[in-house]
């Protein structure tokens, strides 16, 4: 089985498309692809396949309760299909999940009892056989180090790594490699790099020159595409879809 989390430190360098892209190309290579995002903002990966209609729903099942052990219905059941993908949707309690897990913690611990506050995520997915039902598995945790971003990582031990090619992602490039080690490091277990892909790039000298400072794999590498990305948002799907469904004219550049 393949496992990722999509992360960057830096915000807006199109990790949400990014992962979300890299979906849909497992779903169209025949692979069964689940997506489990983590960001509690509005901007998310639920939002832009439009199955976040019942984040603000105070009734339904969440991620969140499962992570707490305090599920109201099958696991299955928090799943919404779109373009081949199945998609675990955000719920807006995942902005009080490091309270939720904390307050788990503490009562663990007054009990005699040990409670993983970054392991919860692999709980629940090794219970439910995620790995024998997918080929392919995807977090999008938020652009923050915390319980999210941890998490994910514990249930998925490697990154894809999206780049921003300018000199505030140069910044970002020279600081790869502590970011990799610092999270090993916090979390007690190797981080492996699958990858790491430039996104808006423009194939100036000093992005070329930037490019090469990279240690890890590029194996692609994604053009300036701003109003191809802002389609997918505004009509809340992939690239793929959108350049099928949405333009009015075939651009061989963008196919």
């Amino acid at each position: 089985m393949l496992n990722y989390t999509t992360y960057s430190e830096a915000g807006g360098v199109g990790k949400t498309t990014l992962a979300s892209n890299l979906a849909v190309a497992h779903a169209r290579g025949g692979l069964d692809v689940l997506v489990v995002p983590l960001d509690p903002q509005d901007g998310n990966l639920s939002r832009l396949f439009g199955v976040d209609t019942a984040r603000a729903d105070d009734a339904t099942d969440t991620l969140v309760r499962h992570l707490i052990q305090r599920p109201k219905g099958a696991f299955e059941d928090l799943i919404a299909t779109t373009e081949g993908v199945d998609i675990v949707p955000e719920h807006n309690m995942l902005s009080s999940l490091p309270d939720y897990l904390r307050r788990e913690q503490r009562q663990a611990e007054e009990l005699g009892e040990s409670f993983g506050l970054h392991s919860q995520l692999l709980r629940v997915l090794r219970e439910h056989d995620v790995n024998e039902k997918y080929d392919v598995l995807i977090c999008d945790p938020p652009a923050t180090e915390g319980v999210h971003l941890y998490n994910a990582i514990h249930a998925t031990r490697s990154l894809v790594i999206p780049l921003e090619p300018s000199a505030k992602g140069d910044a970002s490039v020279q600081g790869l490699e502590s970011l990799v080690t610092g999270l090993s490091t916090n979390l007690d277990m190797d981080v492996d790099v699958l990858a790491t892909v430039p996104m808006g790039f423009k194939d100036t000298r000093d992005q070329r020159e930037m490019l090469n400072t990279v240690e890890y794999d590029i194996p692609e590498i994604v053009g300036e595409r701003t109003s191809l990305f802002e389609g997918c948002w505004k009509q809340q799907c992939s690239a793929f879809e959108y350049v099928k469904e949405h333009r009015s004219r075939v651009r061989e550049y963008e196919v």
